[in-house]
């Protein structure tokens, strides 16, 4: 039996119907119906028989920070998937934050000791390793170090993999995958997702930071080969391509057939910004449309190295261009 937390997100959702094409018993666990109805238009994308799909997982509706119900979750189960994660740039989730991925993370591992799970797959981050040193790309060696400027979410995103560690040292076997930014169908109000609503709309602003991207086709790719590998105990950076948010922006608006973003945005209109939006959520208890961690990030520069699972398991990524495209299709449908 397969567990899959966070089924009802972008990395969950895609992986389960990559999961129903095998024989395999997979079990998913999901908060509320509207969420896990998500995972039906993920599903759509791929095939038009969605029900025959949609069918084969058992859902169990459990909370991965409440321990009681997470008691029947885990009967006969063998392999972990846990895709369950907090995504935030706002002070003010930070607790929450801490609760889901540090803590909740915590409980999996738990329970996965406690039930002799075979092997266990934690979705991290590149948020969650050190910076780079002397100008080389970041890849997994890089060590984490709390001298560094870290924000919320990466500092709970380490919180979790210092908690897959721990199980790992109580005999747990277990995969670390450290994936760029995740672009993928689906989801078009939450995180990446809102590139494509926002160019299809007509954003006129860019900016030219640079990082690593990654479809979300890859990621659950590579994670089931190394769930399906003899490799364990190690971490694995995924990224197809470092691109500026320039470049992606403009392919999506060329695939798009839309008007590229024209006006560019430095560092003192973003500084501006985000402390304007503060004041405007404070009188108005409005989520933030941008914060000082995410208007720093869209300027940071960042490579990352994904050649230690290209040399381990001949792994190839989809160019970003190809999965714009891609995307884009599945966005007008």
């Amino acid at each position: 039996m397969i567990l899959v937390t966070g089924g009802t997100g972008l990395v969950g959702a895609h992986l389960l119907y990559h999961l129903t094409q095998k024989n395999d018993m997979i079990r998913a666990i999901y908060r509320t119906d509207k969420k896990r109805e998500n995972v039906r238009k993920i599903f759509s994308y791929y095939t038009e028989n969605v029900q025959e799909h949609f069918s084969k997982i058992e859902w169990v509706q459990a909370d991965i920070t409440d321990i009681p119900s997470l008691e029947p979750v885990f009967k006969k189960v063998t392999e972990v998937y846990h895709c369950a994660a907090l995504v935030s740039f706002a002070p003010k989730d930070y607790r929450k934050m801490r609760q889901v991925n540090i803590d909740g993370t915590a409980n999996i591992i738990n329970f996965s000791i406690e039930n002799k799970i075979n092997k266990f797959c934690f979705v991290s981050s590149i948020a969650a390793i050190g910076n780079s040193i002397n100008g080389k790309p970041v890849d997994e060696g890089n060590e984490w170090s709390e001298n560094d400027n870290h924000n919320g979410y990466s500092i709970t995103k380490y919180g979790a993999e210092m908690e897959v560690w721990r199980g790992s040292q109580e005999g747990l076997n277990v995969i670390i995958v450290n994936p760029g930014v995740i672009l993928g169908s689906g989801f078009w109000n939450e995180n990446s997702g809102k590139l494509f609503t926002q160019i299809n709309s007509g954003l006129k602003f860019y900016t030219e930071g640079i990082t690593g991207f990654v479809g979300v086709h890859d990621v659950v790719k590579a994670i089931i080969l190394l769930m399906k590998s003899n490799i364990k105990n190690e971490r694995f950076v995924l990224v197809s391509e470092n691109k500026s948010f320039k470049d992606v922006l403009f392919s999506i608006a060329d695939t798009f057939n839309k008007k590229r973003p024209s006006i560019k945005v430095g560092k003192i209109i973003t500084a501006i910004t985000w402390r304007v939006d503060w004041l405007f959520t404070i009188i108005t208890n409005k989520e933030p449309l941008l914060t000082k961690n995410s208007a720093r990030s869209s300027h940071n520069i960042s490579h990352y190295s994904s050649i230690k699972i290209k040399n381990q398991l001949g792994f190839e990524f989809e160019s970003i261009a190809k999965l714009c495209a891609t995307i884009c299709r599945d966005f007008k449908s």
